[in-house]
């Protein structure tokens, strides 16, 4: 018997985390459903912007809930705004730059653990309900996220979006 699980901002899981500029919360784990399907909320700065990388197995969908991005995915560039929603599918180079000045919030979308596991591997707990100012990643914590991301299916190949 399946039972349906209510997930609210209240029995999301706890804490937030510090993912780099970003704090984000697990809203579903991938663990919580049979589907794997995992949901991650993401405050994030103006000018926050992956390195440009490869999802190995998994698409990754990116939900707009406030402020402006631009995405480039493979040879596209797209500006989305709140209410909308992007797909980057799995094996197509991507990344992103928040781009309106109050910053973004979005939800990232996928299905099965890389990205959540990933993002759990070079997070710390948050502790606040704030954004830190933007900081530019030194050679060390670089190093971290691309070796959390090639153990976790994802390659960095490139440069942030500028």
């Amino acid at each position: 018997m399946n039972v349906m699980k209510a997930i609210s901002p209240n029995t999301a899981e706890a804490p937030h985390l510090w993912f780099g500029n970003t704090r984000v919360a697990i809203r579903v784990a991938s663990a919580h459903g049979a589907d794997g399907i995992s949901v991650v909320e993401h405050w994030m700065p103006y000018g926050e912007a992956p390195p440009l990388h490869i999802h190995r197995n998994e698409d990754e969908i990116f939900h707009i809930l406030e402020g402006r991005m631009r995405f480039r995915v493979g040879d596209r560039t797209f500006e989305a705004g709140p209410g909308e929603t992007m797909l980057a599918p799995k094996g197509v180079p991507h990344h992103f730059r928040v781009e309106s000045p109050e910053g973004a919030r979005c939800l990232t979308i996928t299905r099965g653990a890389d990205f959540e596991t990933m993002v759990r591997t070079v997070s710390r707990e948050a502790g606040a309900d704030w954004l830190p100012p933007l900081v530019v990643p030194d050679a060390a914590t670089i190093e971290a996220l691309s070796a959390a991301c090639a153990a976790n299916g994802i390659d960095v190949i490139g440069a942030p979006l500028s």
